[in-house]
């Protein structure tokens, strides 16, 4: 589904074919929703790592949730930011993610079954912990779709 959008000068113009103003061409900009916030602790557990996921309030505990509950299944990725910019992605492509629901968010477990992989989500883990200590924001992904955002 595409979604049509207008600058503000061109919506007291009168009205062309197809819903566009005369002369105007059809914005190519991204979709945009809006990401839950929330606290993210890392922390390696046997087979690969665990990520917790705490919102603040209900609403945005909620929304996350449907949105793990969503995407279930697919490959799971963090994305490490500082100032709007991407540091480092680290793509859980070698594990087995399992999502579950808590009280006030979501709890994320990454593990695999093959010793050289958990080694490697086990190095992601410390990665991201230390950059998150250092400052960067993490944009947590299910199959793709944000579902979470460190504040």
């Amino acid at each position: 589904m595409a979604a049509m959008m207008m600058e503000r000068g061109a919506m007291g113009m009168n009205m062309g074919m197809g819903g566009m103003a005369a002369g105007s061409t059809m914005p190519t900009g991204s979709q945009m929703m809006t990401v839950p916030r929330c606290t993210i602790m890392m922390e390696k557990c046997e087979g690969g790592m665990k990520m917790t996921c705490k919102a603040d309030d209900k609403m945005s505990a909620s929304m996350m949730q449907n949105l793990c509950t969503m995407m279930a299944g697919g490959m799971c990725s963090c994305c490490m930011m500082m100032n709007g910019m991407t540091i480092c992605c680290c793509n859980m492509a070698t594990d087995m993610c399992k999502c579950e629901m808590t009280d006030d968010g979501v709890c994320i477990t990454c593990t695999s079954g093959d010793a050289e992989c958990c080694k490697i989500i086990q190095t992601c883990c410390d990665c991201m912990t230390a950059m998150m200590a250092s400052g960067c924001a993490c944009c947590v992904s299910m199959n793709g779709m944000p579902a979470c955002c460190s504040c």
